[in-house]
């Protein structure tokens, strides 16, 4: 559950435990081992994972010997909470997930609870600190690669497409938001590992990899041979320069404030490099910024957008809204809505606000949009943006674009499935429909009918329809896919 660091987090345990002997099962209550891999950022995420646990916990025909792990965010933040839950036998925080296989190992031979956590949020004790904040190499540079041609299994991302770590952590401290007291501060990888981690991946398949942090363009690395610090827009150059046989770049996510004119200039001058950006505003109203503490005002926010569009006209832009922060009047959201306008984002992920325990927002910002205000208000944004999703859309009917092939559309799989429930035989190629999903250099989300072998692939496609949310298109002919 969660953001795409957790997706990553998720492909590095699943290899390290393949190669102890686990395979996956699609069968909870079958399974030896079940990891729950959560998040913090909003209240509905750990209400997901309690649901989950409860669901767990009740079922008759759970192995007596299975052993259950939650990791992640929420194991860091809410250790007290998820060890009363007579299930949980292993907590482990984001920072210490190289310690899993020991802990697993452990609870099977003693059946005692492992814990093993980097402790910022307050003194506990009785539970292992770990290394982890030290030591952010100890997944990502073991990573697990397949033979030549797919990477690795199992993987929760696409066929052909990989995240890699830059940073972990976060150093802002918005006054909303849990990822500093979870994930701790900002740890930097050493360039030369995160371009070799990169060259390693395209050996093995990939065509698509996507660097990631928690504010990904405050990635700064100083190592101690005597070397000039590398900065964000140095690493993007060189990764894209170093690896050529590399066909799609990108990276998620970042933060406003710290976004420099020398990073934009390497996109411009890298065609491998995506056009794409997800910039987080999260309000148009320069009070609430304040009280969010995100550091920037709606006018720096405006400049940057605009520098963006004036040195990569054909940018695609994403963001995130919060709606119902405390202190948000009628006249603040009217200025979001105008905010959302403006920037006529691709896509806008909007929450309602929801007070994390331990930041600063929860002990000391008033909760005090009623729940009815922000629903309404998110309803009222989440139809703006609809509206601004539909018009871009619209805007590329006609047009060919290049298209990855990421697998078999939702509406594919759903077909599938409910043949499957009827105890139809089921032609997997054929029952799907043969619709394909994919997308563009600008995260544009296109379904098209293709065969199998275009799985993994880099199409043209011709876009024929437009809905708020997805593009249709028809595959070209001739040589351009690879």
């Amino acid at each position: 559950m969660g953001c795409q660091m957790n997706a990553l987090d998720s492909e590095l345990v699943m290899g390290e435990l393949s190669q102890g002997g686990y395979v996956l099962t699609d069968r909870m209550a079958a399974a030896d081992l079940v990891i729950f891999n959560t998040c913090s950022v909003r209240q509905h995420a750990e209400d997901k994972v309690h649901s989950r646990l409860g669901q767990l916990a009740s079922m008759r025909d759970r192995p007596a010997g299975q052993v259950v792990a939650v990791i992640g965010c929420m194991a860091e933040r809410d250790a007290d909470g998820l060890l009363v839950r007579g299930c949980v036998d292993i907590l482990c925080g984001p920072n210490d997930l190289h310690r899993l296989p020991t802990l697993i190992e452990s609870v099977r031979v003693h059946r005692q609870p492992e814990v093993a956590l980097s402790g910022r949020m307050r003194d506990r004790s009785t539970y292992v600190a770990g290394e982890g904040m030290s030591d952010i190499e100890s997944l990502d540079t073991h990573r697990r690669l397949g033979p030549a041609g797919h990477v690795p299994v199992p993987r929760v991302f696409g066929e052909r497409q990989a995240y890699v770590r830059i940073t972990r952590g976060c150093n802002k401290f918005c006054t909303f938001c849990v990822v500093p007291l979870t994930r701790g501060p900002e740890v930097h990888r050493p360039p030369d590992r995160i371009v070799e981690e990169v060259r390693k991946l395209v050996d093995h398949g990939v065509v698509e990899v996507t660097l990631l942090g928690q504010t990904v363009n405050h990635y700064r690395f100083q190592g101690d041979d005597g070397r000039p610090p590398t900065s964000f827009a140095d690493l993007l150059r060189r990764v894209h320069d170093e690896v050529p046989d590399l066909p799609r770049l990108r990276f998620v996510t970042s933060y406003p404030r710290d976004f420099t004119d020398e990073t934009l200039d390497v996109m411009a001058a890298s065609p491998r490099i995506c056009r794409y950006l997800h910039l987080p505003a999260q309000s148009g109203s320069n009070a609430v910024l304040k009280r969010m503490n995100r550091g920037y005002t709606v006018e720096q926010y405006r400049d940057l957008l605009d520098r963006a569009r004036s040195r990569l006209p054909d940018v695609a832009l994403a963001g995130d809204m919060i709606v119902g922060f405390s202190g948000e009047t009628e006249e603040d959201f009217e200025q979001s809505l105008e905010l959302l306008r403006y920037a006529r984002y691709k896509n806008c992920f909007i929450f309602k606000y929801s007070p994390r325990p331990g930041t600063y927002a929860d002990g000391r910002l008033p909760d005090d949009v009623p729940e009815s205000v922000k629903r309404s208000r998110n309803q009222a944004m989440l139809a703006v943006q609809a509206e601004i999703n539909l018009a871009n859309h619209r805007s590329l009917l006609g047009r060919t674009l290049e298209v990855l092939v990421e697998g078999y559309s939702k509406a594919a799989l759903k077909a599938q499935e409910s043949e499957q429930s009827r105890g139809e035989e089921v032609d997997r190629s054929a029952a799907r429909g043969g619709q394909l999903v994919g997308r563009t250099p600008g995260d544009q989300i296109v379904v098209f009918h293709g065969k199998p072998d275009m799985i993994g692939r880099l199409l043209t496609v011709r876009v024929t329809g437009a809905t708020p949310y997805t593009l249709h298109g028809v595959v070209q002919d001739g040589p351009s896919g690879r």
